[in-house]
């Protein structure tokens, strides 16, 4: 496997992790579950889960998007075109890919915190494997289906996902995030304590 193979994997994928990782840092304020609890008698999702971590967190994954869509349009015509970089398939296609990679991560992480909270686990505990790869798993699942909309509309000649993912791009991701994911959680929950903040 070659160098380039992971630098596009995590290319392709940033906007996911951007997006992640913000609604995590600028969340806070009303729960998406308002609080309520499910039928089993604990809470839907928890406060970990807010109204502003999901627009807020989806706004900045895209914003990232948007600068390395221009950046990849840059590098094809310049010595790094040999990195083939993704540009998302440019503007104007390229919101509904990269909308899908950054809503699709948060989906993915708001659905495995239901099952979360389903199975016991509290906010803040570790559920190894699916707290790494939930966020990964939505933005590749919603992107699928964005990539096979767009090209049954039309306006895309050949699904997005089909073309930009190989299997070896799959396999990157799914082995390196959730080394990602773990330093940075370690990295977190460290500040955390420092200032006496709960961590989520």
């Amino acid at each position: 496997m070659s160098y380039e193979i992971i630098i596009q994997a995590l290319w392709l994928i940033l906007p996911a992790y951007i997006a992640n990782a913000s609604a995590v840092l600028v969340g806070g304020g009303t729960p998406i579950d308002f609080g309520k609890k499910w039928k089993d008698g604990k809470r839907i999702l928890g406060d970990g889960k807010t109204w502003r971590g999901l627009y807020v967190g989806a706004f900045l994954g895209m914003t990232a998007g948007f600068g390395l869509s221009v950046v990849a349009i840059y590098a094809a015509d310049s010595d790094f075109a040999f990195l083939g970089l993704n540009d998302f398939t440019g503007f104007p296609v390229m919101i509904s890919i990269i909308f899908s990679l950054c809503f699709g991560a948060l989906l993915g992480d708001i659905t495995e915190s239901f099952f979360k909270r389903r199975i016991g686990k509290k906010r803040g505990e570790d559920w190894i494997i699916f707290d790494q790869l939930d966020f990964i798993i939505g933005a590749l699942v919603l992107s699928f289906l964005m990539g096979g909309v767009l090209s049954l509309s039309g306006l895309t000649d050949k699904n997005w996902f089909v073309e930009s993912f190989s299997l070896w791009h799959l396999l990157v991701l799914l082995i390196i995030t959730p080394f990602f994911h773990l330093f940075a959680n370690f990295v977190h929950r460290r500040a955390h304590r420092s200032s006496g903040k709960e961590s989520i």
